[in-house]
């Protein structure tokens, strides 16, 4: 039979409601219907339709779920397909992977990782029941927040790919890992991160940059664009225009509280309208979560030393929001949708590694190798530092960038975007008088 064929450009009209389409190696898929029960959500194809999709199909999807994609296939291919000499060399590293068994071999760093949450929970209950001096139960207020930690690189794995035996199992980790010992909701987190691995780095298309009125990474936000994650436009008013001109000061202090506002997206998610999988389960775990730890709280003598737990517990926590705030607040970022033609160029841009020994991996969860992490969400923590000298030859080769920086430096870097921002919200706000710090500063350039 032959073959039928469209442009690129016809293509890209069929990006509405009822009418999505989209391309993966030339061939053409109706994702109209498939969209509602798409497992990733709606809002990866949604940002990503009227394109060719090969790359971020590969990144996402494991072998198994090519033969869905015939029952979508339209009958046309793409007459104009043309791929890059970049994405043809990572869809053969994304097969030397395969051939290799990587994405398939996981080793032991979740049961590792469960026991050592395990231990840890044993460790708080007897620093809170069976201890009663100050300093033992702000011990366990740190282990709690180490606990919390871990049980989130658990959440991050499991929504990613499959850690446990079976999807029922990994379910359950991941209810157990984000709702019940966390109190963020899982489904929460896959809104969003499979959103921000999309769109990575784009102001208005990925969640993580998006936190007017407390930050803004880049100018951009001073003219009030619209979240087309969130549906709504993030206003540059006089409030957030005084508290980004602080925020290179503010940002350690506002990371320590990072977790009550994953408390309140959490809360957010469950009692709106939008519609994601297992409602109920979600509902449950967060409900566990908020009957074991204000009982654990309870247990402490009095009112200063419950405030002291949940403070330290948090300020602990912190190092992980601030950790991943690092792997891309000082990158570049950029304004528009994401586009699947270059999907290695904008993961490469948008991301940031942390350099540190090998011994320091069960802390960062693999996710010091942030590009690997972005270009492979499926390949397992345990592999990303093997891979590592690939990536950066891949991206030597092409003119890439490849920034890993020390736990320092990168702090560094996010300080100095920080600050960079902060400076010119006050320029905004005054652009004659210039800030006396401001002109210190920068005085001798």
């Amino acid at each position: 039979m032959e073959k039928k064929y469209i442009t690129n450009e016809d293509l890209k009209k069929h990006n509405k409601s009822g009418d999505l389409w989209i391309a993966i190696q030339g061939k053409v898929y109706n994702v109209s219907d498939w969209i509602k029960t798409h497992p990733g959500g709606d809002t990866v194809i949604l940002n990503l339709v009227g394109q060719d999709v090969t790359d971020a199909f590969i990144a996402f999807h494991p072998g198994t779920a090519w033969h869905h994609l015939e029952k979508l296939f339209t009958g046309y291919h793409i007459r104009d397909f043309e791929v890059s000499e970049v994405s043809r060399d990572y869809r053969r590293m994304a097969a030397d992977f395969r051939k290799l068994g990587l994405f398939e071999s996981k080793g032991h760093v979740t049961l590792y990782t469960l026991a050592f949450i395990a231990a840890m929970f044993a460790g708080v209950l007897y620093g809170v029941l069976g201890c009663t001096s100050l300093l033992a139960h702000q011990f366990a207020a740190a282990l709690l927040g180490l606990l919390w930690i871990q049980s989130a690189y658990i959440g991050h794995d499991s929504g990613h790919y499959v850690i446990m035996t079976n999807k029922s199992y990994n379910k359950f980790a991941q209810l157990l890992s984000g709702n019940c010992l966390t109190g963020i909701s899982i489904a929460w987190w896959k809104w969003t991160h499979n959103a921000h691995h999309i769109a990575c780095n784009s102001l208005d298309y990925d969640p993580d940059l998006q936190h007017i009125p407390v930050f803004a990474v880049s100018t951009k936000f001073f003219n009030s664009i619209t979240s087309r994650f969130y549906d709504r436009k993030l206003t540059f008013d006089p409030v957030a225009r005084f508290l980004i001109s602080y925020q290179h000061w503010t940002y350690y202090p506002v990371m320590c509280f990072g977790r009550i506002n994953l408390f309140i997206q959490t809360f957010l998610l469950l009692f709106s309208k939008r519609e994601f999988p297992d409602r109920a389960l979600n509902f449950a775990g967060i409900l566990v979560f908020w009957t074991w730890f204000p009982l654990l709280v309870s247990c402490l003598p009095n009112w200063p030393e419950r405030f002291l737990f949940v403070f330290t517990s948090f300020t602990v926590t912190a190092l992980q929001h601030i950790q991943f705030t690092l792997n891309h607040f000082a990158a570049d970022v950029y304004v528009g949708p994401p586009t699947g033609s270059d999907w290695f160029e904008k993961q490469a841009a948008g991301t940031i590694d942390i350099s540190c020994q090998s011994y320091m991996d069960w802390f960062y969860g693999g996710l010091q190798f942030q590009l690997e992490h972005h270009l492979f969400p499926r390949l397992p923590r345990c592999h990303l530092r093997k891979v590592s000298p690939v990536v950066q030859e891949l991206c030597k080769k092409h003119n890439l960038p490849y920034r890993s920086l020390s736990w320092w430096e990168a702090n560094v870097w996010t300080i100095r975007t920080l600050k960079k921002a902060a400076y010119q919200a006050r320029d905004v706000a005054n652009p004659v008088v210039k800030n006396l710090v401001w002109e210190a500063l920068n005085t001798h350039g």
